[in-house]
């Protein structure tokens, strides 16, 4: 207990699946926090549930003006910031003859134009010794037909964590990720999907598992608290898998 005791903790995403979940780990760990989404019930919930002390924002991850706010209430309320979780991520599974543009503008704007750019206007308000954590995805590594914009927006992001964990260890901010396989979140189970196509993948996913069966949220969270916490203080640049395995032996 108290691993993150007197860090300020931001997580982008944080009112639903891994983001949340780590939220409560990191509120159960000392951390004082603040969490962003943008569906408004979800972010009713999550006040509720992590109380007055949380700091809930409605905030568009890859609206570059959003940001510039999130940055100022966050400063306005904590100072600073000691470990920034960029877990906000989107998804739009199509076959790459019925990718739109829309679609590619999204998802690379959430998923890599926005973690940039929240890395670069929260670097102000970083403590020296700031830990930078980025959700990538198994996807980054392999193919997949039907999310090749996600796996590509992901495949940047390895990339970028590489590059900006050796631009920014000079001041004492670590950055590395995390590389989720199947987890099971809400955000999985809302694929705009027929529930027979869904369950259908499910159950291959499943079967397919070294460990037969998918991921939890919470299970990537304690990967998250480590990486937010002292333990890993000679951790620079790394992408840790959570994926029970399933990468090591065949495609997504």
């Amino acid at each position: 207990m108290d691993r993150l005791k007197g860090k300020t903790a931001l997580i982008t995403g944080g009112t639903s699946g891994i983001g949340l979940a780590t939220a409560r780990l990191f509120r159960a760990e000392g951390a004082r926090l603040a969490v962003t989404g943008r569906d408004a019930e979800r972010i009713a919930d999550t006040q509720k549930e992590l109380g007055s002390e949380t700091l809930v924002i409605r905030s568009e991850a890859g609206s570059l003006h959003e940001i510039d706010a999130l940055m100022a209430q966050v400063k306005n309320h904590f100072g600073q910031l000691d470990v920034l979780f960029l877990n906000a991520g989107v998804a739009a599974p199509a076959p790459v003859e019925l990718v739109s543009e829309s679609q590619f503008d999204e998802i690379m704007g959430v998923n890599f134009k926005g973690v940039f750019f929240t890395i670069q206007k929260a670097l102000p308000i970083l403590s020296g010794n700031a830990s930078i954590i980025v959700t990538t995805s198994i996807t980054n590594r392999t193919g997949s037909p039907n999310f090749s914009i996600y796996g590509a927006s992901k495949a940047a992001l390895r990339s970028l964590v590489q590059s900006l964990s050796l631009a920014l260890i000079g001041r004492g901010i670590r950055v590395n990720a995390i590389n989720p396989g199947p987890i099971d979140t809400g955000g999985f189970n809302r694929l705009p999907l027929p529930q027979e196509v869904f369950q259908a993948i499910k159950g291959d996913i499943e079967g397919r598992s070294p460990i037969k069966r998918l991921g939890t949220s919470e299970e990537v969270a304690k990967v998250a608290l480590f990486l937010a916490s002292d333990d890993s203080a000679y951790v620079v640049g790394e992408e840790i898998v959570v994926d029970g395995g399933i990468s090591l032996v065949c495609l997504p």
